[in-house]
């Protein structure tokens, strides 16, 4: 018999899994790139290796969805915690590319089996408690905590290689090892708290092939949905551009904060700090998306457009920057890159209706993977080959790149949700 909670309950786990879920994420980015380096992987090799990862999740996004469905949501969590503990063992021990790589197909399992499954278990289980329940509150909590997380992971796994004082692989390897013992925890913690609403289906594994054959279908109606509305093809571009800058940042960010300090355990301690303010900006960048569109008379895409060119100043000025310029920096671009997500994603929502919002959602994520996959191949191999200066320089040119495509989102036509809902 299934568990009752009440909203309250509900939200209270549903902060408390999102912050424990995103800590280890925090943890491990300060370093896992510094560590690849310190194993003998060049920039263009670090690119491949990120690559694999998005690959993953890009393949496996609109399967483990249909998982979800099918089997429910605690299986599916407690899976993705697995995956990603395993993932992260597997990172602090790898020595090659080869070995790398499959550390990150492993996290990128983790990653595309958590792609929702609690979210939709706080909004099915609140639902089951009061159907007239406001589900904001609690999604907003969890955003803060999401935040909250990642910024207090990037803080301490940044500062522990430092205060380990140990050199080199072995301090390197500490906050790696710390999330995954943190993932683990969350995986026990999901299998206690997580608990299917009263009256939810009785699922069984032979089900699960249904969410799997519904992925071509639902691919081929993102293909046609997107194929027959202009506006929707420029908020999929801005999402490629998007994910190719971010991916670019995260890969070239830490090892230019360890060319700035001169080794890899304070360019972590650097880049945790950088990272750590970088989240905590974007938190209120979010919040600015109604001031931005306001200061630009009401118009949505043109705000988004400005924001991309200032972010696009700051990537180009990242070379130039010392270590407190480039946390400001990367602050700028976060703060401006969440404030027009918002307004991107309104003109996505203006267009479709509630019968394809989610197959318009997931092409739109598809399309951030897509970009993040180009970045970490090709700005890559480019910082490899011509420094990581150009390698910013490129992403400076894709953030202005998706600057000049917001401005294409003006619409000219009636909103098309009533057509294509």
């Amino acid at each position: 018999m299934s568990a009752s909670l009440t909203v309250r309950a509900a939200g209270r786990r549903f902060v408390g899994l999102t912050a424990l879920r995103w800590l280890p994420v925090g943890l491990s980015a300060p370093v896992t790139v510094l560590l690849a380096a310190s194993r003998g992987l060049s920039p263009a090799d670090v690119g491949v290796v990120i690559a694999v990862y998005s690959v993953v999740v890009l393949v496996l996004e609109l399967p483990t969805g249909g998982l979800a469905d099918s089997l429910g949501t605690r299986p599916v969590l407690v899976a993705s915690a697995v995956f990603s503990t395993a993932g992260l063992v597997a990172l602090g021990f790898a020595d090659s590319v080869a070995a790398f790589a499959v550390a990150e197909a492993l996290r990128g399992v983790g990653r595309a089996l958590d792609s929702g499954p609690l979210e939709a278990w706080y909004v099915d289980t609140v639902r089951a408690a009061d159907p007239d329940a406001d589900v904001a509150p609690g999604l907003s909590r969890a955003g803060a905590a999401d935040g909250a997380g990642l910024c207090l992971g990037a803080v301490v796994g940044g500062l522990l290689p430092l205060l380990s004082g140990r050199a080199g692989d072995d301090a390197l390897v500490l906050p790696v090892l710390a999330a995954a013992v943190l993932t683990a925890v969350s995986a026990v913690a999901v299998a206690l708290l997580v608990v299917d609403p009263p009256g939810a289906p009785r699922r069984r594994l032979a089900d699960a092939g249904a969410g799997v054959r519904a992925v071509p279908a639902v691919v081929r109606d993102t293909a046609r949905l997107v194929a027959r509305d202009r506006l929707l093809r420029r908020v999929l571009a801005v999402s490629l551009l998007v994910g190719a800058v971010l991916s670019t940042l995260e890969l070239l960010g830490p090892l230019y904060a360890a060319e700035l300090t001169g080794s890899g355990a304070s360019g972590a301690t650097l880049f945790g700090v950088v990272m750590a303010v970088s989240f905590a900006a974007a938190g209120l960048g979010a919040l600015l998306a109604p001031a931005a569109r306001r200061l630009a008379r009401g118009s949505g895409p043109v705000a988004a457009a400005g924001l991309a060119a200032v972010g696009a100043l700051a990537i180009a000025a990242v070379p130039l920057a010392g270590p407190v310029a480039l946390t400001a920096l990367f602050a700028v671009f976060y703060v401006g890159n969440a404030a027009a997500w918002p307004l991107w994603k309104s003109v996505l929502h203006g267009r479709v209706g509630a019968g394809r919002r989610a197959t318009a959602l997931s092409a739109s994520s598809f399309a951030l993977q897509i970009g993040a996959l180009g970045g970490s191949l090709g700005l890559a191999r480019l910082a490899d080959a011509a420094g990581l200066s150009a390698g910013f320089l490129g992403a400076a040119v894709a953030a202005l790149l998706t600057g000049l495509v917001s401005l294409g989102l003006r619409s000219r036509s009636p909103v098309a949700a009533s057509r294509t809902g």
